[in-house]
């Protein structure tokens, strides 16, 4: 009797573990819990081994030998089986290519409201060169206050703005998002369903910038909701409408997608992550890089925010900024050419 229940756990463990490894066969990757689970699978890695620990101080046990040994084998497979999908989409490169004049540099950052000041802020564009900002949970104030700085350093920027809630007064930052783009890029505008709601992700806002002026691309600062339980459906209305922004065109996407790109695998078209735009980060080395939450180790942490061009654009190069700057989230880098 010991030996069938062995067997049967045996069995569920390896399930299980499959699941894990690779919910997008078993179209489970937007399932709860088993959404949340992948979410970081570098902390998997660490379950698998610490199962795998138990498992061996079991086979000292000699009635519990055999299914010790199965245990462990199935935990150090899923383990071994996250790792290498962590080693293709990369564990971190810390350094960008040299900008050309045609290259463009786009920041993320969800900044937690009043988490990250505006100095912080366009101390980072400054540095890095950033022509595209998007900036969930952060005021226009904020964004006027970059604006200033920016332009002082010899570097405007327009400042965009979406406020889902504007008849309530000091209303949470979740409830804003804010781009900056530069003025070498052109005159861009919040187009209107982005403003109005009609057109937009559910209970935190995206927005969604074209240009009036100049040939730049159109740019979509997303901003999800959390896969909380009672958020699911919302979750993945959200997505939904994130990777209906990137039809065929000229797009970037970039934001906190609240994703990973695990949760995305039914999203893209033609060779896309969501919708015909491609991560960056997992094309570039940082694939596995947390950005939420900062306090964790970069490994540990869940890689939720992403930048995502088109295929009008080949990425260079990103990075994932350790210093949070007193938010939840790391920012995000990416350098992206023109694919011609």
């Amino acid at each position: 009797m010991l030996r069938l229940i062995g067997i049967l756990i045996s069995v569920l463990f390896a399930i299980a573990t499959a699941i894990l490894v690779w919910p997008q066969f078993f179209r489970l990757e937007m399932t709860f819990p088993i959404a949340q689970l992948v979410s970081s699978r570098m902390l998997l890695v660490v379950a698998f081994l610490a199962i795998a620990v138990l498992a061996v101080l079991l086979m000292f046990a000699r009635p519990l030998r055999g299914f010790a040994a199965s245990i462990l084998i199935i935990a150090l497979l899923g383990a071994g089986a996250n790792g290498v999908v962590g080693a293709v989409r990369g564990f971190g490169l810390d350094a960008l290519p040299q900008k050309s004049d045609a290259s463009i540099r786009v920041l993320t950052w969800n900044t937690a409201g009043a988490a990250v000041s505006a100095e912080t802020i366009a101390k980072v564009v400054r540095d890095q060169q950033v022509d595209i900002v998007t900036l969930p949970e952060t005021s226009e104030e904020v964004g006027e206050q970059i604006a200033i700085m920016m332009r002082d350093a010899g570097d405007p920027m327009w400042v965009h703005h979406v406020n889902i809630r504007p008849d309530v007064p000091n209303g949470p930052q979740a409830w804003q998002t804010t781009i900056l783009t530069s003025a070498e890029l052109g005159e861009y505008a919040v187009i209107d369903s982005s403003t109005d709601g009609s057109s937009n992700t559910g209970s935190v806002p995206s927005a969604v910038a074209m240009p009036v002026s100049g040939d730049g691309p159109t740019i979509v600062a997303v901003h999800a909701v959390a896969p909380r339980p009672d958020a699911m459906t919302r979750w993945k209305s959200d997505l939904a409408w994130i990777a209906d922004q990137c039809p065929e065109g000229d797009f970037i996407l970039a934001g906190d997608f609240n994703a990973t790109v695990d949760h995305m695998a039914g999203l893209g078209m033609d060779g896309g992550t969501m919708g015909r735009c491609r991560d960056v980060a997992s094309n570039t080395g940082n694939g596995m890089v947390g950005t939420w939450p900062a306090d964790l180790p970069r490994l540990l942490g869940a890689p939720i925010d992403h930048i995502m061009a088109s295929a009008n654009w080949r990425a260079s190069g990103s990075v994932v900024l350790d210093d949070a700057g007193g938010s939840d989230h790391r920012a995000v880098v990416a350098q992206l050419e023109p694919a011609s």
